[in-house]
C-alpha cells in the first residue's frame, strides 16, 4: 500500500509562499506583514492560512488591504491605531499569565497596540498601562502593583527612551523595550531611544528594532508559553 503524501509546507502563490507549517514548529501561524503588499495579494494569502488556521493576524495593514480582505471574510477586525487586522474563528488557548505593556506617551501607542492586538490574537491577556513616561513618574509609580503581576513588561517609549530602565528597576520580571520614531530631529528617527535602551542600566532589559512592537509581542507571547498556562 503507498504511503500518502504529506501536505505540502508551503503554498507558492507566485508572488509569495505561504508557510502553512508554520505554527507546528513554532507554535504561532504565520502573521501577514501587509507593508508593500496589494491589496488582493494581502487578501489571498489571508485565504490560505484561514484554510488551515483559526486565527489570522496582519500588521501595517492599509485600509484598502483591510477593505479588500473584509471583503472575502466579513469578519475581519480593523485595528485603526495598531494597523492590524484581525481574524477570531476560534481562539487559540488562553494563557493563564498577563502581559504588560507599558507605553511612555500617547504618541507610542500605534506601535504598543501593534504590540497588544499581536498577544491578544496569541491568547495572552494583556494589562495595558499607558501614558507613563519620565516626564510624570508618578504615572508609572502608581501601576507599580500591576506591573509586577505581570509575567513579562513590554515598554514603549520615543525621545530619550529611558521608560525600560525605570521599569526594569521596580520589577523582577523580563522587560522588552521598543524604542519609537517619536521625537524632535536629535532623535534621529527612534536611533536616540534605541542606543539610550542598548546602554540601559536596569538588568533584564532585552531591546528590539525601532517601532517594531510586534517582534517585541512575539517575544514575548513565545516566553509566557513557555511559563505556561
Amino acid at each position: 500500500m503507498a504511503a500518502m503524501a504529506e501536505e505540502p509546507a508551503f503554498v507558492d502563490l507566485g508572488f509569495a509562499r505561504v508557510d502553512v507549517d508554520r505554527r507546528r514548529r513554532t507554535g504561532f501561524p504565520e502573521v501577514i506583514f501587509g507593508q508593500g503588499k496589494m491589496p488582493a495579494e494581502v487578501a489571498r494569502i489571508a485565504a490560505v492560512i484561514l484554510e488551515r488556521e483559526p486565527v489570522l493576524l496582519a500588521t501595517r495593514i492599509t485600509c484598502e488591504q483591510f477593505d479588500a480582505v473584509r471583503n472575502e471574510f466579513p469578519a475581519a477586525v480593523f485595528h485603526e491605531r495598531a494597523r492590524c487586522l484581525t481574524i477570531e474563528r476560534e481562539p487559540l488557548p488562553k494563557l493563564r499569565h498577563s502581559i504588560g505593556v507599558v507605553a511612555a506617551g500617547t504618541s507610542d501607542l500605534p506601535v504598543a497596540e501593534e504590540a497588544a492586538v499581536t498577544l491578544e490574537i496569541f491568547g495572552n491577556p494583556v494589562e495595558r498601562v499607558y501614558d507613563a513616561g519620565v516626564a510624570g513618574l508618578h504615572r508609572l509609580l502608581a501601576e507599580t502593583d500591576r506591573l509586577r503581576e505581570c509575567a513579562v513588561l513590554i515598554v514603549v517609549a520615543g525621545m530619550e527612551g529611558a521608560l525600560p530602565s525605570v521599569v526594569a528597576g521596580l520589577v523582577d520580571k523580563p522587560v522588552i523595550a521598543v524604542p519609537t520614531s517619536g521625537g524632535y530631529g536629535a532623535s534621529f528617527g527612534g536611533l536616540a531611544a534605541l542606543l539610550g535602551m542598548l546602554n540601559s542600566c536596569g538588568s533584564g532589559v532585552t531591546v528590539v528594532n525601532i517601532d517594531n512592537g510586534f517582534g517585541a509581542a512575539y517575544a514575548a507571547a513565545t516566553i509566557n508559553r513557555l511559563i505556561g498556562s
